[in-house]
């Protein structure tokens, strides 16, 4: 009874909220959740979505941010905003996998040659075209955030090559292609949430996990974790999302501020998340991490059978060939 009631928590307190928006004397309030926390570049860019989204609409729409998990883990806020009980949320494009398929390529492994290539199909017309494929499901995308790329952490030793990894246990997304990844590379994937991360790596549950610089330091994992391998194998991207069912409701007018907003805000971030990327690296390294710069090609060749895989489904199949194609 005590886990069926902590697991309806979320639920029961955004119900609390009165929805997803909420009027008070002409003024729309949005509530947007996520799980990272208050001095990420996620949650500072939506701050500042807030700030913009105020100026534009006169005061008229105000945006109140939940981080830290505060309504629920990333698969919950994306079941909230189905119902409409949610406004905007910020989720990974890895968990998004299981409510749009087309979204599983980001989490392909070395799918992008650089970070020139990367932006130019987030923000090109492909980008464009997965932000509005989760209409289907309700779930209606703004912008991106910049998530970098994704490396190896671990705790009793460095990775060196694929080898290394064999027989460890390595934290990962929800997300099977990434699931696969690390299966493939000789490791035991381990979906745990991210808020559990901490623990499970203090504790022995896992020996490693992957993410990104700003993540790896923020969340204080380079504490425990004090190997980090830049393989730098996957780069998904953060996804701002609104639920279809308060889009619909909102004027055109309105509709028009809330996207100048968030791809307004999604620049203001790109610059932090860059800045923040700098600053992690050094302080894990001050820190006493030990930060290693394999040979990718030898994890490249690993994972090759995730590609092989995707000869099977044409509409994937020709998604990753024009993601390729984009010069």
């Amino acid at each position: 009874m005590r886990m069926l009631l902590r697991a309806w928590v979320p639920v029961l307190l955004a119900l609390v909220l009165a929805g997803c928006a909420s009027r008070s004397q002409d003024v729309l309030v949005l509530r947007l959740a996520h799980a990272l926390g208050p001095t990420h570049s996620v949650h500072r860019a939506m701050v500042y979505l807030g700030e913009r989204l105020e100026e534009k609409s006169g005061g008229t729409i105000r945006v109140v941010v939940y981080p830290s998990q505060q309504l629920g883990s990333e698969r919950e806020l994306l079941e909230l905003l189905q119902i409409g009980s949610l406004a905007m949320a910020k989720v990974s494009a890895a968990v998004l996998e299981g409510f749009v398929p087309e979204y599983q390529v980001f989490s392909l492994p070395y799918l992008f040659r650089d970070d020139t290539h990367r932006f130019k199909v987030l923000e090109g017309p492909i980008g464009q075209e997965l932000l509005l494929a989760g209409e289907r499901v309700l779930l209606r995308g703004l912008c991106y955030y910049d998530a970098g790329s994704r490396s190896f952490y671990t705790v009793t030793r460095p990775i060196y090559t694929p080898d290394d990894l064999r027989g460890l246990k390595i934290r990962t997304l929800e997300s099977p292609t990434q699931i696969q990844m690390v299966n493939l590379m000789g490791a035991s994937a381990t979906p745990i949430p991210w808020g559990e991360v901490f623990t499970a790596l203090q504790q022995g549950i896992v020996d490693g996990a992957e993410n990104n610089p700003p993540s790896f330091y923020l969340s204080h994992h380079y504490e425990v974790a004090r190997f980090y391998t830049l393989d730098e194998h996957t780069s998904i991207p953060d996804v701002l999302l609104i639920s279809l069912h308060v889009w619909n409701r909102l004027t055109p007018q309105q509709r028009q501020w809330v996207q100048e907003a968030a791809m307004e805000s999604a620049q203001y971030q790109k610059q932090l998340w860059k800045e923040s990327t700098e600053e992690a690296l050094r302080a894990v390294q001050e820190a006493g991490v030990e930060i290693i710069y394999p040979d990718k090609q030898p994890f490249v060749e690993k994972v090759q059978p995730i590609y092989e895989q995707y000869r099977d489904r044409p509409e994937l199949n020709r998604l990753i060939a024009r993601i390729k194609a984009v010069e």
